[in-house]
């Protein structure tokens, strides 16, 4: 598929995807929505990708939804009926999609942050599995300074990543919150001085997880996520019966026999 708001390599079983609309600041439109959901979906069935680096275009991460698709919704009329409401619901359960995408796609996926992550910038990366940034990134839940509540994901994922009473007040104040801080509250794994420094960081972990069993990586990804759902019986029920059918793998076998031949592991895709 040909895109065009969104940029991708592979490299070493790295992908390297791009939000590419970097003369809007990578504003999401209605192209960019539809392509950020397709691009996750094709690289969760590549099998030659094994982790996913997310980036921004230019000098933003992203700028939120476009004001073109919230701008379309100003222009029904006043009275508002079931009708209508439908079909908002219907574009809200779409865009969604899209941000849940990142976190059904079964490879890890890793955001480096720079510049802006605005409204529903912050919904996409509370769907990636770890987030990098620099120490001038901020952060901002923009929605209630517009009037609305955020309904793409950051007010159920980001009580999960830091403590409520952060997300409480990033929720309600909208305040821009930098690299350091959302280091120190656990928002980001790390911030960094450059963005030099950011994304050979993140390039070194990506390759170190590009470099473990494609098979474990995976599974560990969709336990982790049963797990923050469900209750830790569940959670242990299901981690006995996943490993029941997966533990004995040519992956796990791979293991034993590079340590035996003093190599490293080579892994299929």
């Amino acid at each position: 598929m040909i895109y065009e708001t969104i940029s991708f390599s592979i490299d070493n079983h790295v992908a390297l995807v791009k939000l590419n609309r970097p003369e809007k600041a990578n504003a999401l439109n209605a192209a960019a929505w539809k392509e950020l959901k397709s691009i996750f979906e094709e690289l969760d069935e590549n099998k030659e990708v094994r982790v996913i680096v997310l980036s921004g275009s230019g000098k933003h991460f992203c700028s939120g939804i476009d004001v073109s698709l919230l701008a379309d919704l100003l222009k029904s009329e006043d009275s508002i009926d079931a009708r209508q409401s439908e079909k908002i619901r219907k574009l809200i359960l779409e865009l969604q999609s899209s941000v849940t995408a990142i976190e059904l796609c079964s490879k890890p996926v890793i955001a480096a942050i720079k510049g802006g992550c605005i409204g529903a910038g912050v919904d996409i990366i509370c769907a990636c599995d770890m987030r990098y940034a620099t120490q001038d990134a901020f952060f901002t839940i923009k929605e209630i300074d517009m009037g609305m509540v955020a309904d793409l994901g950051t007010l159920q994922r980001l009580p999960k990543l830091i403590p409520e009473g952060f997300a409480r007040e990033m929720a309600f104040t909208g305040r821009e919150v930098f690299g350091a801080e959302a280091e120190r509250i656990g928002l980001v794994n790390k911030c960094y001085e450059t963005v030099d420094m950011l994304f050979s960081s993140v390039t070194e972990i990506a390759d170190t997880i590009a470099s473990k069993s494609p098979v474990s990586i995976r599974g560990t990804k969709h336990i982790l996520n049963h797990s923050r759902d469900h209750s830790v019986t569940d959670g242990l029920q299901y981690m006995a019966t996943w490993n029941a059918a997966m533990l004995i793998s040519e992956d796990f076998k791979e293991v034993f026999k590079a340590k035996t031949e003093k190599r490293l592991p080579d892994f299929k895709n």
